[in-house]
C-alpha cells in the first residue's frame, strides 16, 4: 500500500509539472534596444533589477511570488520611505535575494546564477554599464530582457510596458496602462499645439547636493525628455547629453524663465540644505529647502526668481509609469495659464490607488502659489 501511494504521488507530481510547463510558452520578443530574445512566458523565476513599481502595477502584487532576486539598494536606499511602505504592504519583498547594485559595483552575476532564474530584466542603463559582465548569463542560457523608462520618451515607456505585460501574461493590463499614459501626453501636446504659446527657457536640477553645489541637470533623459515632450526650451539641451552638472555660469547666462529643483527623501537627514520631496516629507520642510536655492550667487537676477517661478518636484517620480503626473506638473509649471486645471498630485495618488497596494502621502510637487 505505501509503495502504491508513493507511485501515485510521483505520478501526480509529474502531471502537475507537465500542466505547469504546458501553460508556459516560448515567445520571441524585441526589447527596447532592438535585441531579439526568446523567453518562456509567463516567467516563473525572475531577477528584476529596476522598475519594481511598474512591474507590480502591470502584473499585480502576486507577480512578485515569481521574483527571486532584485537590486535592493535602488529601492531601499534611493527611496527609503517608499521601500518601507511597500515592504510592509508586500511582505514578499523582504524575502527576495539581493543581487547587489550596478552603480556602486556590487551587482553580482554569481548570485544571479545561483538563483537559477529563467529570466533577468534590466533597465537599459544597467545593461549598458554591465556590458561584457553579462556574458556568463548568456553562456548559462539565461535570457536578459532590457526595458527603459529612464529615457522618458513615450515610445520607450509604451514599449517597456508592453514587454512587462508579455513577460508576465498581463498584456491587457499593459495595454490599459499604456492607453492612459498616452492620453495624458496627447492631452498636453494637443493643448500646446492649439495655443501655440511662447517657449519659456527652463532649467531643471536634481537638488541632492543643496544650493552650494550644482548637481545633475538633464538633456535627453528624465526631466529633460519631459521638457522635450511639452516643447519647452531646456537650457541644458546642448550642454548635457543625458544627465550631468553644468557650469553655473551657463545657467546665469541662459536666464531661465522657469527653474525646477527636484528632490527625494534620501537627503532628509544626510544634508540639511539638500532638496527633499516625496513620501512623508512635510510641505513646510520642502518649501524651506527650496527657498534656499534662491540665495545662490547671481540667482536673484534670474527671470525665474524675479517672477517667482521656482518649483519643486519629487525626483523619484520620473522614469516610471506614474510619471504621467510629473509630465502634467512640468506642463503646468511651464505653461501655468494653459494647465491651471491639472492636479498632478491627484493624478499620482490615483495611479497608486488603482494599480498598487499603497497610496503615497507626502509632498510631491511645489508651486510658487504654495508660498
Amino acid at each position: 500500500m505505501p509503495k502504491q501511494f508513493k507511485l501515485g504521488a510521483l505520478a501526480l507530481a509529474s502531471l502537475l509539472a507537465f500542466s505547469t510547463s504546458a501553460l508556459a510558452k516560448k515567445v520571441e520578443l524585441t526589447d527596447v534596444i532592438d535585441r531579439t530574445v526568446t523567453v518562456d512566458v509567463p516567467a516563473k523565476r525572475v531577477v528584476l533589477a529596476f522598475n519594481y513599481q511598474d512591474y507590480m502595477a502591470i502584473a499585480g502584487v502576486k507577480s512578485f511570488d515569481n521574483i527571486v532576486g532584485f537590486s535592493k539598494a535602488v529601492w531601499s536606499d534611493w527611496a527609503p520611505t517608499s521601500w518601507e511602505a511597500f515592504s510592509k504592504a508586500v511582505p514578499r519583498l523582504n524575502q527576495l535575494e539581493d543581487v547587489g547594485e550596478v552603480e556602486v559595483g556590487t551587482f553580482s552575476i554569481e548570485k544571479i546564477l545561483a538563483l537559477k532564474p529563467d529570466l533577468v530584466v534590466l533597465s537599459d542603463w544597467q545593461y549598458q554599464a554591465l556590458d561584457s559582465d553579462l556574458e556568463p548569463l548568456e553562456t548559462a542560457g539565461i535570457p536578459v530582457v532590457v526595458i527603459d523608462y529612464l529615457a522618458q520618451t513615450l515610445d520607450k515607456h509604451v514599449k517597456s510596458t508592453e514587454i512587462i505585460g508579455v513577460l508576465t501574461g498581463n498584456e491587457e493590463k499593459a495595454k490599459q496602462l499604456n492607453e492612459e499614459y498616452k492620453a495624458v501626453v496627447k492631452d498636453i501636446q494637443d493643448r500646446i499645439a492649439k495655443a501655440n504659446p511662447p517657449k519659456p527657457k527652463v532649467y531643471v536640477e536634481f537638488g541632492n547636493k543643496g544650493p552650494k553645489e550644482f548637481s545633475f541637470t538633464f538633456g535627453k533623459s528624465m526631466w529633460g525628455s519631459m521638457l522635450n515632450l511639452i516643447g519647452a526650451d531646456n537650457i541644458a539641451k546642448n550642454a548635457v547629453e543625458f544627465y550631468s552638472p553644468i557650469n553655473p555660469e551657463l545657467v546665469l547666462a541662459a536666464k531661465p524663465d522657469v527653474v525646477i529643483i527636484t528632490g527625494r527623501e534620501t537627503e532628509l537627514k544626510k544634508n540639511p540644505e539638500a532638496m527633499v520631496m516625496g513620501f512623508n516629507i512635510e510641505e513646510s520642510e520642502a518649501e524651506k529647502r527650496l527657498k534656499g536655492f534662491k540665495a545662490r550667487p547671481g540667482w536673484s537676477e534670474l527671470p525665474a526668481i524675479k517672477s517667482n517661478r521656482l518649483y519643486g518636484a519629487y525626483h523619484a517620480n520620473s522614469r516610471t509609469l506614474s510619471d504621467s503626473a510629473s509630465i502634467q506638473f512640468v506642463a503646468k509649471a511651464v505653461y501655468p495659464e494653459l494647465f491651471a486645471d491639472l492636479d498632478p498630485t491627484k493624478t499620482y495618488e490615483e495611479f497608486y490607488r488603482k494599480n498598487l497596494p499603497i497610496v503615497p502621502q507626502g509632498t510631491f510637487y511645489l508651486y510658487p502659489e504654495n508660498k
